[in-house]
């Protein structure tokens, strides 16, 4: 355990385990006192943050929620009233440690927390994330983790930094804490469907919220309040949503693609009120030895729907979303645990690796997720086939610059074909 830059969730448990099983053997190795209390920052006041913040609540005894910080002072009020509202001991947020406008994020990372939760729009991820890790900070960061290539290497650089001051890094791909996940990629790596030559992945759903607009906001504040919208903001759907099973192909695949080929735009999601963003992307990934997996996504209200990734091998095949195995080594994920409880164990795996002094640091594999989803998104914007070491060299940038209300411009939504 001395090199932690290779440190998963899979090792952490499995040291962890061995090594609780060996101090139970020793005479009072277990005392009765709680753990010393972890205090923990909420930056981005959200649903997913709210939910972060009880997930983290809920994750281990003495976790203490003490700051919150959020652009918009109705966005944290909700927010801190629905968690002071279920009573969890883990809540001590007081007034004066609730923190709101553009420098919320600093004002909480430089507060006395030990942990903090990212959970802004990915826009603003790489900047959280690099103060965090300058601030002697353990991070949890929701996906995606960037919305460009400079965010990513960003992303990437901040990891390294964190492995040397010994902080952990988890993000919110839960798949990678879920046990039907875990066990049935186990034994895709170890053989049961033979070598994986192809893949298919799936995130067709009906569409996402939409806060609308008042007539005293700004155009700056109607693209932040619906920063799904915005690719600057989200990365486009592709990349904040499919992230997910895109993250579970990279896995399976063990590696990432190599170059990307696809197709996508807007059929249904035509109004202005969507911003730039496209409904629907079909993605062509080539992985290494000439292997393909067919990536689709798609916001239509009323179609089909399908979220799974599927994968064929020389033995069988293997569906991680349902846990299955056919083939000349069948088998049944028979756990019984749903997705949702995965939300609260990829809190768990971060607190107890950190007060085990392990702390996890997943850093690159989200990162590069992230990558694969850029590289996709990238490639049905512009007709091109997108290669992977141009497009992590690239410096297409969207984040903006400056960022203050008032007046804001909205880039075109991408025409294939046209220059970038």
């Amino acid at each position: 355990m001395s090199d932690q830059s290779g440190l998963t969730r899979r090792d952490f448990v499995r040291t962890t385990t061995a090594m609780a099983a060996a101090a139970a053997l020793a005479p009072g190795a277990f005392a009765d006192e709680d753990p010393p209390p972890l205090k923990v920052g909420l930056i981005g006041c959200g649903g997913r943050g709210t939910g972060a913040a009880e997930d983290c609540m809920k994750a281990g005894p003495n976790v203490h929620l003490v700051a919150m910080g959020d652009l918009f002072p109705d966005r944290l009020k909700s927010s801190k009233d629905y968690l002071a509202g279920k009573k969890h001991n883990g809540f001590k947020v007081e007034e004066g440690r609730c923190h709101v406008g553009f420098d919320a994020y600093k004002r909480v990372i430089d507060s006395d927390v030990d942990l903090v939760l990212l959970t802004t729009p990915p826009g603003f991820r790489p900047l959280h994330v690099e103060t965090a890790v300058d601030a002697g900070k353990h991070v949890f960061m929701e996906k995606p983790v960037a919305v460009d290539p400079p965010g990513v290497r960003r992303i990437l650089a901040a990891g390294e930094k964190a492995k040397g001051k010994n902080l952990g890094i988890i993000s919110g791909t839960q798949y990678r804490h879920h046990e039907k996940f875990l066990q049935t990629i186990d034994r895709v790596e170890e053989g049961a469907i033979g070598e994986v030559m192809a893949g298919r992945a799936y995130y067709n759903v009906g569409g996402a919220w939409h806060r609308g607009r008042k007539d005293d906001w700004s155009e700056m504040e109607y693209q932040l309040r619906n920063w799904y919208y915005f690719t600057w903001l989200s990365g486009d759907h592709f990349v904040e949503q499919h992230i997910h099973t895109i993250d579970v192909t990279d896995w399976v695949m063990g590696s990432h693609p190599v170059k990307a080929v696809a197709v996508g735009g807007r059929l249904v999601r035509t109004d202005k009120k969507f911003g730039n963003i496209y409904d629907h992307f079909a993605v062509d990934y080539e992985y290494p030895d000439g292997k393909h997996v067919m990536s689709m996504a798609r916001h239509f209200p009323g179609a089909a729907q399908h979220v799974g990734a599927h994968f064929q091998g020389t033995k069988g095949t293997a569906a991680p979303y349902t846990g299955v195995i056919e083939g000349e080594n069948a088998w049944t994920y028979t756990g019984g645990k749903n997705i949702g409880h995965a939300y609260r164990q990829e809190h768990k795996d971060l607190i107890d690796s950190i007060r085990a002094g392990t702390p996890l640091n997943m850093t690159k594999q989200v990162a590069e997720s992230t990558m694969t989803a850029i590289m996709g998104r990238e490639a049905a914007y512009t007709g091109e086939v997108v290669e992977w070491d141009k497009i992590m060299a690239s410096d297409l940038t969207l984040m903006k610059d400056d960022i203050a209300f008032g007046p804001a411009d909205m880039r075109p939504v991408p025409l294939p074909g046209q220059k970038r």
